[in-house]
């Protein structure tokens, strides 16, 4: 049994949504970042898996909660670990870009953010989600495919 099914774990999943940069913005793509008043802290779009959720659907409906995108999921992106109230958390991640949709605040998610990579790796709370930008741009780079 992986440490991932020892019932003890907290299960997550989420995602680094990007999008082409706007017409207004330097060319490359624009990461966006949710703001969590709960936490005050800024973080890629993630949340707890449902009983039995399968990662990836549960990562694409956790975007589609928290910042009113459709999300494309491409690869995964590098698992998370680390401790919540003494228990260990798992957060799966895959790079996704982002589709249709309209930001509608919320209790959990204030405030979004569309930003370029240094400026979300400067933004983002917590070391372990500044990493999650580097991997997307090994995949993706910021003039890649899909940037302007």
């Amino acid at each position: 049994m992986s440490p991932a099914d020892d019932g003890t774990t907290v299960r997550a999943a989420g995602c680094v949504l990007w999008r082409p940069a706007q017409p207004d913005a330097a060319p490359g793509l624009e990461l966006c970042l949710v703001h969590r008043p709960k936490y005050d802290d800024w973080s890629h779009p993630k949340g707890k898996l449902e009983p039995g959720e399968d990662p990836l659907a549960g990562a694409l409906r956790e975007v589609a909660e928290e910042t009113g995108y459709a999300a494309e999921p491409g690869v995964e992106l590098p698992t998370v670990h680390y401790p919540v109230n003494g228990r260990p958390k798992e957060v799966r991640y895959w790079a996704a870009a982002a589709g249709t949709g309209v930001f509608v605040p919320s209790d959990e998610v204030d405030r979004i953010l569309w930003l370029a990579p240094e400026a979300a790796r400067a933004r983002l709370t917590r070391p372990r989600d500044r990493a999650l930008v580097d991997a997307l741009l090994a995949v993706r780079p910021p003039g890649g495919p899909g940037a302007r």
